[in-house]
């Protein structure tokens, strides 16, 4: 990340133990893992695609980062037999029991939801690609998603979008969802869109779908866009936006941490 681009209070606060759950070796955490490195963060991981084991509670980590991936809160395990939901939700909630930072992404997004005792839901479009997110009312009000811009550009890879709560708040939607970002409390939040994507995420994700599959999508479905369009994107403004969204959580309650 270019430093004109970072959050000028970026390098303040105490150092966080950031740890990521990592669903598929083609979902990868981008700008959310340069981000922590920027940041002097000590990171870690959980690789469950190679079925290494969670943590066995929330006690070591300070901000927790479930990442995307082609599964769904409520998975059988019998098409990804390393992938175990109910796992993934304890830890979850004893993170959120602890008022530790967390955002879920994609898949993240809605086992955050179920977490908080939400069903997850289909989305009403499949969405693939780069597309316009709107904040809502209350995302403007929030201190965090009110640096994003009252619109913005974000990446897209789902069918299914967070649940809610009575309490859970959407902060931002899109013409094909909805639910792009959903706050559950001061520092939890669930997003739906892709601001961590770069032109190496989304090269693996397009691989991973098959680039004629999704190009035969993209002549059909409102908002899947052709592969060469996604690739063509320059990432570099949406992850500054994301690293600005990030400094600001965590140095808004460094004493909760």
């Amino acid at each position: 990340m270019k430093q004109e681009l970072r959050h000028d209070g970026g390098t303040r606060g105490k150092t966080l133990n950031v740890h990521f759950i990592l669903h598929e070796d083609f979902e990868v955490p981008g700008a959310y893992w340069d981000w922590a490195r920027s940041r002097g963060h000590r990171t870690a991981s959980t690789k469950v695609y190679e079925s290494e084991a969670l943590p066995e509670n929330a006690d070591g980590i300070d901000f927790l980062i479930v990442m995307g991936g082609p599964q769904s809160p409520d998975e059988d395990r019998q098409a990804f037999p390393y992938y175990d939901p109910e796992a993934e939700l304890r830890l979850m909630r004893q993170a959120v029991a602890a008022d530790k930072y967390i955002v879920g992404v994609c898949l993240g997004a809605q086992l955050l939801s179920v977490a908080y005792g939400a069903r997850h839901e289909r989305s009403p479009h499949r969405e693939i690609g780069v597309y316009p997110v709107e904040l809502t009312q209350e995302g403007l009000n929030d201190p965090h998603t009110a640096l994003l811009g009252a619109s913005f550009l974000a990446g897209h890879w789902h069918g299914d979008m967070p649940g809610l709560t009575d309490e859970a708040a959407v902060l931002a939607a899109s013409k094909g969802c909805p639910r792009q970002i959903v706050l559950f409390s001061p520092k939890h939040y669930a997003f739906q869109a892709h601001l961590e994507f770069d032109r190496a995420a989304v090269g693996l994700l397009i691989a991973a779908d098959g680039r004629e599959n999704l190009a035969a999508q993209s002549r059909t479905q409102a908002y899947v866009q052709h592969p060469d369009e996604i690739e063509r994107f320059d990432f570099t403004q949406m992850n500054a936006k994301l690293f600005v969204f990030l400094d600001s959580l965590t140095e808004s309650g460094q004493g909760g941490a």
